[in-house]
């Protein structure tokens, strides 16, 4: 059974053949040439993934993803000719689900579409919760709280968090937290593990430097610590 795309491109010709390679996997396309048209189709069609460009006339790229993450989950792919891993790295900050740069072969296309619409499927049917000591975690709410107050992650924050608890005790290695954030196609290094990571200790560690909770492999990985019998 095919899914709802909105395909927001501006480029005629790409829009057309994205829209072609969809429609023979028997997905529904939404075409939208600007970022309003595009915002007028998911507030009024049931949308299940977002195919976005990053030139649109109207309004940039990245604003818009800004705007669509801040109040939905639905998955969003960026496909975008801009090549530098600097806004990369941006947009899968940002909460987009994959970056995918053009030129673009089909098969890559529809294997992270289909990466896309698996995790955001897992992550729907997740409802368990989790607690650590002073620390528990809600999947399904996307809700993390220390000593019952409530601590606000961004997106790539809370994923990498609930990658350790998944795994509490465990080494979680560099690629398999760069998996948890942007899937089985993760690129580049592993700077943008240590910035999230630093943020998440700021905010859930008591002494960020002598941390409780997340502890660093050095060469490997993080380990969440099982404080749950200490």
């Amino acid at each position: 059974m095919g899914s709802n795309i909105l395909v927001i491109e501006d480029d005629g010709i790409i829009a057309e053949f994205i829209q072609v390679v969809l429609e023979r996997e028997h997905h529904t396309v939404y075409q939208a040439d600007s970022a309003m048209t595009g915002i007028t189709l998911f507030q009024s069609q049931e949308i299940d993934l977002i195919l976005l460009d990053l030139g649109l006339p109207d309004m940039d790229g990245m604003e818009l993803l800004k705007i669509l993450r801040k109040q939905y989950e639905t998955p969003i792919i960026v496909i975008s000719a801009r090549d530098n891993e600097t806004g990369k790295v941006e947009a899968l900050d940002i909460g987009a689900d994959d970056y995918v740069t053009k030129p673009f072969g089909t098969q890559e296309l529809l294997a992270r579409i289909r990466t896309a619409m698996r995790h955001s499927r897992n992550t729907a049917r997740n409802s368990q919760t989790f607690t650590n000591k002073e620390l528990m975690i809600d999947y399904e709410k996307h809700l993390v709280q220390k000593s019952d107050q409530e601590i606000h992650l961004t997106k790539n924050e809370f994923l990498l968090l609930k990658a350790l608890s998944e795994n509490v005790g465990k080494v979680v290695t560099y690629k398999q937290l760069m998996t948890a954030l942007y899937g089985p196609f993760a690129v580049g290094d592993t700077q943008v593990l240590r910035v999230n990571m630093s943020n998440i200790r700021k905010k859930i560690e008591t002494d960020p430097v002598e941390p409780q909770y997340i502890l660093t492999e050095i060469g490997v990985g993080y380990r969440m610590k099982d404080l749950r019998e200490a």
